[in-house]
């Protein structure tokens, strides 16, 4: 018997709200197949299984708020009979429902939970049963309250389908769309003075995500002791190579230069692998595969910290196509649980936005992140003559558990070796 339990999508999550199941007991399940959608502060996120089997019992109905780690479904493992398995836990399940210290969300009309028999396989494309937050990310929640759309009746016409920014937006427009085409047009037209806005309940996931942020960020602090290595390197052998690289073809298939030096971090590490994995209970455990979380702002506010997996094995075609997926399903409120809990290091880039230098604050359990500044045109010593050459700077911040500056130092080396010489990469 697998216990299917309410995963951590980082270390800022403590809990979360089941939305929906999308599977019924009876139904096999395959390793990464979705099988319910989780409430967070990041928004709702659907949540796969990393066990085969066949569910015999759910135990967490929806609306339920619970813990991470706490038990969701039970899944019968090959060889198991489902049905026994589903009565043989029926008493277990009654007394943990008794003893249970969760918080129940309010779920008008929701069917009271037996999962020990069959149920009829939920309406995967319907709207949430009454009481559950419609799915939605936290800046399609911010918007809607900014233009006083209600979430709950557009889930309706979406059908339950994950509610995006844009139809926020588009369910504002044609709200107000006969009202602002017949409003006077022949000059500036005062109106009655604001009354006073009260708070604006938008502020509420918004505030949430900044609290989790915050608080993973705190115990960062308060647990790891970092040291920080910068280095400036010369990236414009890498600019000249991906400048032919890209010639000729279609914006859509060109290579930015972020999945260039995301590639060549995931490369270093297979060299320094000491920074890739986290800390847990006193070890650190290294991972064999590399997972980059990247850091991503969110439109409405907030971040969030996808994962793009198995990094040193993508050449940059596929690696560029991965990352323009993850990033626009993190935009648009579509992100899936491994998105978010499997990252092994994070590499953080503010350079677009003309930040020089990152000091960063290492993701816990992780034990190092990667900060990349602003590509700019400064002078470079070459042949004894000062020219100009485009350079880059990046930053280590690790964890004096586990590494310490030399560690660092081999990394950054390694970096700049693939960086500078992009062919031997």
């Amino acid at each position: 018997m697998i216990e299917f339990r309410m995963p951590s999508l980082g270390a800022d999550m403590e809990d979360g709200t089941l939305v929906e199941w999308r599977v019924s007991p009876g139904d096999a399940v395959e390793r990464g197949q979705v099988v319910c959608v989780v409430d967070t502060q990041k928004g709702a996120i659907d949540v796969e299984t990393w066990e085969a089997g066949t569910v015999a019992r759910l135990v967490a109905a929806p609306g339920e708020k619970l813990p991470v780690g706490a038990p969701l479904a039970l899944l019968a493992e090959g060889g198991e009979d489902w049905q026994a398995v589903a009565a043989a836990t029926s008493g277990q399940a009654a007394a943990k429902a008794a003893q249970a210290e969760v918080q129940r969300m309010p779920a008008a009309g929701a069917p009271p939970a037996d999962a020990g028999r069959p149920q009829a396989r939920p309406d995967l494309g319907a709207s949430p049963p009454p009481g559950l937050p419609p799915r939605a990310s936290p800046a399609a929640r911010r918007r809607a309250a900014e233009l006083g759309v209600d979430l709950a009746a557009l889930a309706a016409n979406l059908a339950g389908a994950p509610i995006r920014i844009e139809d926020v937006e588009r369910a504002a427009g044609e709200a107000a769309g006969p009202t602002s085409a017949s409003a006077p047009t022949g000059g500036p037209v005062e109106g009655p003075p604001e009354a006073p806005s009260a708070p604006s309940p938008a502020r509420a996931p918004q505030q949430a995500m900044r609290d989790a942020i915050a608080a993973a960020m705190a115990r960062s602090n308060r647990e790891i002791p970092h040291y920080y290595l910068g280095a400036e390197i010369d990236v414009e052998a890498s600019l000249a190579w991906l400048e032919a690289f890209n010639a000729g073809r279609p914006p859509a298939e060109r290579v930015l230069f972020v999945a260039l030096v995301l590639r060549a971090i995931a490369q270093a590490l297979r060299e320094v692998p000491d920074l890739n994995g986290s800390y847990v209970d006193g070890h650190f455990r290294r991972s064999e595969a590399i997972h980059i979380g990247v850091v991503t702002a969110l439109r409405g506010g907030g971040l969030v910290v996808p994962a793009v997996h198995d990094v040193d094995r993508l050449e940059p075609p596929a690696l560029m196509a991965v990352l323009r997926d993850v990033l626009s399903r993190a935009r648009s409120g579509q992100l899936r649980s491994s998105d978010l809990a499997d990252s092994t290091i994070t590499v953080s880039n503010m350079g677009d936005l003309g930040v020089e230098t990152v000091y960063g604050v290492i993701y816990p359990p992780q034990v190092a992140l990667v900060g990349l500044g602003r590509v700019a045109a400064r002078p470079v010593v070459r042949d004894g003559a000062v020219v100009a050459a485009r350079t880059m700077h990046v930053t280590l911040s690790g964890d004096h558990r586990v590494t310490d500056g030399l560690v660092g130092a081999r990394f950054l080396s390694a970096l700049r070796e693939r960086l500078e010489r992009p062919e031997a990469a």
